[in-house]
């Protein structure tokens, strides 16, 4: 275990997992603030601004993906060698492997995205001041997807070492950066000159710069990516195991905003200050998930390092206990959501016109938060089991077959209050399917099929 890792196979399951979730409640709220302070400053410079960095959140999506992705195929495959005590060298390389293969991909994706931004942006529907607005932001943001990529690539296999709290602070460290440069950026302040919305990009690149060198300089600090003897050894080998749970885990995370626009776009057949409402809720709805993202970073490296050991029933019970927190959260939000959803929508946006549909949202889906959380540490004991296709089939089926076809079918049926409908039914479907999958991977065992495997035999 390299210095300052954590063994997370010994002790009791619920420190480990506290060990590695509270931390990173902190990493990701900061993340959260980064992108609440772009658009605040933003909106001082102009509306084209601000539109113009909504037409580019779907890039943003798919480089975020890419890296979570990548980050999910690292993890498993690091934490679960840990758990058999593989060789230094062997986990080291490992590390290497993925975070040469994440730059390699980010690379490439920044050189694709600026030779085609402005046909690609046109497509999406981006014109005029919008579209030249977007353009002087997409050649410099396009310089930090390597640097986004490599600093979370680091962040997950300090994850996988069981260092949740490295991995918090070169988030909160990079957030730190973004806050402050930004605005001097976008605004211009002293010497630095006003740069608009190209400023926000370069507060953006400046910040993953930082993030990134951090965490290099951490982990060389910390022996967990110095060179390692055959540096080549096994890379087709750990570069087809990172891709084959990367793949599918980058698609689960991009699937989640793909139905959320496809859901919206059912919520405006009802009028604009539902939209407005909707989209205040679900703000809300992303602070409150916090602490279940949060979990769902915590559960990976617990379950996969334990699994890579053999201690299967310790692995089962973090996810259990995930569970458990998740319905006893979820309940708790719900209880106080139905109480005060009024003031928290005005809070967070909602226009006088919007606050009723915003709280509307906030009483009724409140209940259903425990299916998400249930359904996103899943997920995340899915993929460190190297179970990413089962965690890819789960939101693919909760967004593309439930939620987004009932969301349609609702509001043409009984209007807004069937969008409700839908998300609650969306969230209880989750919380199903994720038992029936951990079930079906021996995450959960069943009492009519106990798992008695023989030492050194568990399946991958």
């Amino acid at each position: 275990m390299a210095k300052g890792g954590r063994d997370l196979t010994e002790g009791p399951v619920w420190r480990a997992l506290a060990a590695m979730s509270l931390p990173m409640m902190l990493g990701i709220a900061a993340v959260i603030s980064t992108g609440l302070v772009d658009s605040y400053f933003l909106a001082k410079v102009s509306p084209e601004a601000l539109s113009a960095v909504g037409f580019i959140f779907p890039v943003t999506t798919a480089i975020s993906s890419l890296s979570i992705g990548l980050s999910a195929g690292a993890g498993a495959i690091i934490s679960q060698a840990l758990g058999r005590k593989e060789d230094d060298h062997d986990v080291t390389r490992r590390g290497l492997h993925a975070l040469g293969l994440g730059l390699i991909l980010a690379g490439v994706a920044a050189v694709v995205f600026w030779l085609v931004d402005e046909y690609l942006l046109g497509a999406l529907g981006a014109e005029d001041a919008v579209l030249e607005a977007a353009l002087r932001y997409t050649p410099v943001w396009s310089l930090s997807f390597p640097f986004l990529v490599s600093m979370m690539l680091i962040n997950a296999v300090f994850r996988a070492h069981g260092n949740g709290g490295t991995s918090a602070m070169v988030m909160v460290a990079s957030a730190i950066v973004n806050v402050g440069t930004t605005p001097v950026f976008i605004l211009g302040l002293g010497p630095v000159p006003e740069l608009g919305i190209m400023g926000a990009a370069l507060g953006t690149l400046v910040a993953m710069v930082a993030g990134s060198a951090v965490a290099f300089w951490l982990a060389w600090r910390d022996g967990i990516l110095n060179p390692c003897s055959e540096p080549l050894k096994d890379l087709w080998r750990n570069v087809k195991t990172i891709a084959g749970i990367g793949g599918p885990a980058a698609t689960s995370n991009a699937i989640n905003p793909a139905g959320m626009a496809l859901v919206t776009a059912a919520v405006a057949t009802v009028g604009s200050s539902a939209v407005g409402g909707f989209g205040a809720a679900t703000r809300v709805e992303s602070v409150l998930a916090v602490p279940l993202l949060a979990l769902s970073s915590g559960i990976g490296p617990v379950v996969g390092q334990n699994w890579g050991a053999e201690k299967v029933d310790r692995a089962r019970q973090a996810l259990k206990l995930c569970f458990g927190v998740s319905v006893i959260y979820g309940l708790t939000v719900a209880i106080a959501l139905t109480l005060f959803a009024q003031p928290i929508a005005a809070a967070f946006g909602a226009g006088e016109d919007s606050t009723e549909a915003a709280a509307s949202y906030l009483r009724v889906v409140g209940w259903s938060l425990f299916g998400y959380g249930m359904l996103i540490t899943g997920n995340a004991a899915l993929n460190a089991r190297s179970k990413s296709g089962h965690a890819m089939t789960l939101s693919l089926a909760r967004v593309l077959a439930v939620y987004v076809p009932l969301a349609w079918l609702g509001v043409m049926t009984f209007g807004y209050v069937g969008i409700l409908a839908a998300a609650v039914v969306a969230n209880v479907f989750g919380a199903w399917a994720t038992l029936v999958a951990a079930r079906a991977t021996r995450l959960l065992a069943t009492e009519a099929a106990p798992v008695a495997w023989p030492a050194r035999h568990i399946p991958a």
